[in-house]
């Protein structure tokens, strides 16, 4: 009974980073600010929901199921190296292409 509050609290604030994450990237105005919630709310939305999914496997605790929740934290493990790592090579990217950061008074797009 705990268990499932608590596999259903994670998924739900999961789901509240991946929401702002989305609106972020639809509303800020230039490239640069909408990396941000790309890199950060989407990370944290994924260890959210995916930790939330490695302690619903552990309803019965059996050497497959560990294993399974195991495999599902190394890829949350991974996905915070990653994500970040490739936040900012698009970001250099960016930078290297000439692209300017937006201004106050510049048009959106």
């Amino acid at each position: 009974m705990v268990l499932n509050g608590v596999v259903m609290v994670l998924m739900f604030c999961g789901l509240v980073f991946f929401t702002g994450g989305g609106i972020g990237i639809l509303r800020f105005p230039d490239f640069y600010t909408r990396l941000h919630p790309a890199g950060k709310l989407d990370t944290l939305g994924s260890l959210l929901m995916m930790t939330s999914v490695a302690i619903f496997n552990l309803h019965e605790i059996t050497l497959s199921n560990a294993l399974t929740s195991l495999k599902i934290m190394l890829i949350v493990v991974f996905v915070f190296i990653s994500s970040p790592t490739a936040t900012h090579a698009i970001m250099d990217a960016g930078v290297r292409a000439g692209l300017r950061p937006w201004e106050k008074g510049m048009p959106r797009g």
